[in-house]
């Protein structure tokens, strides 16, 4: 415990010593967001009954946040310790596989809340959505920021170079995460990419967060719990075999 501890306790400095560019700068990011996409879309968008779009899309820019963070933070410090070579300390410790994947996972999960609740506090104030059942939020937020971080720790010990992680990066998950309903509802897409996208298991991360904070979603939010709970699993057994037989990193 001591061994993971260390290592948790350092991942965490790493992106606290540079908080403005890690934690700052997403926060106003997605106040960018919300000031214009909320300025253009107000009148002309209605969701839910009774809720406004810059309520609507409040949740789905913090947790848009948390899953950007959490990925960012894991796959980049595997990436910066294979460039520059400091990642053969690590391994001459007598850390198991299992140290490496909760250190890795829980810092960023820590980043990835971190991010979020800065987001949510900054921009709470242009429209005070309700938070009708919080421990929804809490449990989508937590599960969603541990996927991609172990996803971000496997997109970590496949690529060499900082180019690499940019491809996985530009091309898988800022397109799932744009199409997973941050900015809209799918009830509102053609029936062809309304079928698309309950395949992209980051619309059930955001549509379950945001059933916690309305009550309504796209769909249930127990069939998105069970299905983003399902991919936790899986991403996490593919992560922990990868650092158990050190995939790209013993050599």
């Amino acid at each position: 415990m001591r061994g993971w501890q260390a290592l948790f306790y350092k991942e965490i400095l790493r992106f606290w010593k540079v908080g403005f560019q890690t934690v700052a700068a997403p926060v106003i990011t997605a106040i960018l967001y919300l000031v214009i996409f909320g300025h253009v879309m107000e009148d002309r968008v209605q969701v839910y009954d009774s809720v406004s779009y810059t309520a609507f899309l409040l949740p789905g820019l913090v947790m848009m946040s948390v899953l950007q963070n959490a990925f960012a933070n894991s796959s980049s410090s595997m990436v910066q310790s294979k460039v520059m070579g400091n990642l053969v300390f690590l391994m001459l410790t007598p850390l198991s596989h299992r140290a490496w994947f909760f250190a890795y996972v829980g810092s960023s999960v820590v980043r990835g809340l971190a991010v979020g609740a800065g987001v949510l506090l900054a921009t709470w104030w242009f429209a005070q959505p309700s938070l009708v059942a919080p421990l929804w939020v809490l449990a989508f937020a937590i599960l969603g920021a541990a996927l991609l971080g172990a996803l971000g720790l496997i997109a970590g010990l496949w690529a060499e170079k900082f180019d690499q992680m940019a491809v996985f990066q530009n091309f898988i998950i800022m397109p799932m995460t744009f199409l997973s309903g941050v900015f809209y509802s799918i009830h509102s897409l053609p029936e062809f990419w309304r079928q698309v996208s309950h395949l992209n298991p980051f619309f059930y991360m955001i549509d379950g967060f945001r059933y916690g904070f309305f009550g309504v979603s796209d769909t249930s939010p127990w069939l998105s719990l069970l299905l983003v709970g399902g991919a936790l699993l899986g991403v996490s057994a593919l992560a922990l075999h990868l650092l158990r037989i050190g995939y790209k990193i013993r050599h």
